[in-house]
């Protein structure tokens, strides 16, 4: 099975009315999205970023640059040269991008995915994947949220519903994911 990993809504500016709560939660859960994204690199699974476009002109590199600025830990999430980066503006990362088409040229089965907010763009993103076809992982630990009510609830349905399997960023190490 070819997997790919999905890092999705990681360069915020936290400048919303919840940005607070997903900046703590970022903090809390940045190790095990940077373990998730080294892990993948290692077994040359492909790393695919994902993430709310902040203009309309496209420029995800300075995207990138002005989210850094704001918080600098986030450069350890950084994309390498090579690796995919797609602008979206809606919740799911399927929704009106390239997304599929990328996958499917790299003939990818399971997308695992990371990132923010768990309860709606991460969810989101795995509700299309699994109607496309795709199987689906979320790592939990890899993921922020703004309300870890909502997280609970939007994973379990993830899980019951959507036939996601939900799971750790420690999982990739053991192949149990």
């Amino acid at each position: 099975m070819k997997d790919a990993l999905l890092v999705v809504d990681v360069f915020n500016d936290f400048d919303h009315d919840d940005g607070e709560q997903l900046r703590s939660s970022f903090h809390e859960r940045l190790p095990a999205m940077e373990a998730a994204i080294a892990l993948a690199r290692e077994r040359d699974v492909p790393v695919v970023y994902v993430n709310d476009q902040r203009s309309w002109d496209g420029d995800a590199p300075r995207l990138v640059r002005e989210a850094i600025a704001v918080t600098p830990e986030l450069a350890c999430l950084e994309p390498q040269p090579g690796d995919p980066f797609i602008l979206k503006a809606r919740y799911s990362a399927f929704d009106h991008t390239t997304l599929e088409i990328l996958l499917r040229e790299r003939e990818v089965d399971r997308v695992l995915i990371i990132g923010s907010s768990t309860e709606g763009c991460v969810v989101q993103t795995g509700i299309d994947a699994r109607e496309l076809g795709f199987k689906v992982t979320i790592l939990c630990d890899a993921c922020a949220t703004t309300d870890a009510e909502l997280e609970d609830v939007a994973l379990r349905y993830a899980e019951d519903v959507g036939g996601m399997r939900v799971s750790r960023a420690g999982s990739l190490r053991a192949n149990a994911y």
